[in-house]
């Protein structure tokens, strides 16, 4: 099937509208689709109802005429009840329309769910997990990681573009997923090095801020070491990217490299640190309160 591009002022559903789900909402208002939008809790949609979204009281709802649904939703069980269950988006979806999911959520079930929209509807599902944080949805800059056809991932550019600065298509259905796991394990690994390190800095005596701009002049320069590790030594906890969040990303990660026979030691630790973090009581705090942990498991004040 040849799939015309997904232009504005086509209509797009939009649900799940979290902090990145609205902001990703808001681009695709600002770029010219005609928005439908739905999430459990109606309250959270009212901006975008207040600039001419349509509320919709249901997934099906929302797709029902949609030329793109798009998700954003916290787990793969969220994701395949808004596809799949009662009042949900298979009730409705058209035949050549394109479901763009922005969850990340284990790859597995995912291809399981494109092949059964695919069976049951003739309709195509893009999975694309985001890299960007809440800055990135608000500015439309995010990293689109997307697996899918091919012919549904060039449709709809367009609307990749209203929230995405990179977008790479990486191969089939679940592609998306397991390079989102990738990108995780390697933000959870470094920042439990850059963690150490600090922990390291302050055990030897040695001023962080001041060893963290010495490090970032060499070759161990990263954005965990740029950002990250600036909130550990400041004491900055409000997320940002909450742990159980990451938790969940580093169970995903593990699924992952067990599904595909990786040996990934680094995986584990950092999975087993973010598993450590939460039940310290610390899982609505950002991520980079996994410095306070290290610290305090090195005998340091935090």
């Amino acid at each position: 099937m040849t799939l015309d591009p997904i232009q504005p002022p086509a209509p797009v559903a939009f649900i799940g509208l979290g902090v990145m789900g609205a902001a990703m909402a808001a681009n695709l208002q600002r770029a010219g689709f005609r928005l439908a939008v739905s999430n459990r809790s109606r309250g959270k949609a009212a901006v975008l109802e207040a600039a001419g979204a349509t509320w919709a009281e249901s997934p099906a709802s929302a797709a029902r005429g949609a030329a793109c649904v798009a998700l954003c939703l916290p787990d793969t069980a969220d994701v395949e009840t808004v596809l799949f269950g009662p009042g949900g988006v298979v009730e409705t979806v058209e035949r050549g329309a394109v479901v763009i999911d922005f969850s990340t959520i284990a790859a597995a079930p995912t291809a399981a769910f494109a092949a059964r929209l695919a069976q049951e509807r003739g309709a195509f599902l893009l999975d694309s997990p985001v890299s960007g944080g809440p800055a990135g949805a608000r500015d439309g800059t995010l990293t689109c990681m997307v697996g899918g056809d091919g012919g549904a991932f060039e449709a709809a550019q367009p609307v990749l573009r209203a929230v995405g600065g990179k977008l790479t298509h990486l191969g089939p259905p679940g592609a998306g997923q397991v390079c989102k796991s990738a990108n995780q394990l390697l933000v959870a690994a470094t920042l439990q090095a850059v963690a150490e390190a600090l922990a390291l800095g302050r055990k030897a005596g040695l001023e962080p801020e001041a060893m963290r701009q010495a490090l970032l002049g060499g070759s161990a320069r990263s954005f965990v070491l740029e950002n990250h590790a600036k909130r550990i030594i400041e004491g900055t906890t409000a997320p940002g990217f909450r742990a159980e969040l990451m938790r969940k990303d580093m169970r995903l990660a593990l699924t992952a490299t067990r599904d595909h026979g990786v040996f990934a030691p680094a995986t584990a630790a950092a999975a087993q640190m973010l598993e450590a973090l939460v039940n310290s009581g610390r899982g609505g705090l950002d991520s980079s309160a996994l410095g306070a942990l290290v610290a305090e498991l090195s005998g340091l004040d935090t």
